[in-house]
């Protein structure tokens, strides 16, 4: 059985005395979000709303989206147009209010989006996403609540694209920057920019991955000062263990409505 529908049966088991108290159909939205963050995307969209009216609503408003894990979805896809208009959508119905988004290959649509969500955003993972460097300069805005970022296999961001992510995320603490060794080995000459970048505009880091990507870099003067005097270092020789799986095509979610 689902999670929704044990959900659903769960709304219509009990005595008359707790049926009184548990209509679930007429609980607040920010209460009925507490609960549906137990059930995949695919299924609240899909099914939840024909639940019942309340539950309807509920799904269809702010609250159920402030924090949206697509990555299981994403994984069936490889078509970045595709995920750009779910992470839109989920974008509007959250009214630019995502806390967190985690989606593989964003583009360049569903990006601009993502960087208005302002002081609402502390997590933002986007492995694998087709954004470069000019994307980030250009749509990029404050992000002061902005915590964890997690850009590893981004192949078309650099050092400049670093750079106004620690301008504009000033409170980052955790960053994810793990590269797959064929583009390591793409770098040619030693190149420490990136890690330079980091150290430079993301002073307040406590935990960092660089692997791969960062497997020519010299850690030594100041920069290997800096990465000593984080609380979680990751050894950019160290093997990650993140492996990303092969996205299949598989079947849409329906994310059409009124928006």
């Amino acid at each position: 059985m689902s999670t929704c529908k044990k959900l659903a049966a769960e709304s219509t088991v009990g005595n008359t005395a707790a049926e009184e108290w548990r209509r679930w159909e007429e609980l607040n939205p920010e209460i009925l979000a507490l609960i549906f963050v137990r059930i995949p995307v695919e299924e609240m969209v899909s099914s939840l709303p024909l639940v019942c009216k309340g539950w309807n609503e509920a799904v269809a408003g702010p609250y159920c989206w402030s924090e949206v894990d697509l990555q299981a979805w994403c994984r069936r896809r490889n078509d970045s147009h595709a995920v750009d208009l779910v992470v839109k959508k989920v974008v509007r119905r959250s009214k630019f209010g995502v806390r967190r988004l985690s989606a593989y290959r964003m583009g360049e649509s569903g990006f601009f989006f993502v960087a208005h969500c302002g002081s609402s955003l502390k997590v933002l993972q986007m492995p694998m996403s087709d954004i470069t460097d000019q994307m980030v300069l250009k749509h990029i805005k404050p992000l002061p609540n902005l915590k964890t970022l997690d850009i590893s296999h981004c192949l078309k961001i650099t050092s400049k694209g670093l750079a106004e992510f620690g301008n504009r995320c000033k409170s980052l603490i955790h960053l994810k920057r793990n590269m797959p060794p064929l583009a390591a080995c793409l770098y040619g000459p030693a190149d420490d920019s990136e890690a330079k970048t980091i150290a430079d505009t993301m002073p307040n880091l406590q935990r960092i991955e660089l692997c791969f990507g960062s497997w020519k870099v010299e850690l030594d003067g100041d920069l290997a000062e800096k990465c000593g005097r984080l609380e979680h270092f990751q050894n950019p020789w160290a093997d990650s263990g993140d492996e990303f799986s092969e996205m299949s095509e598989g079947s849409d979610v329906d994310f059409t409505d009124s928006d």
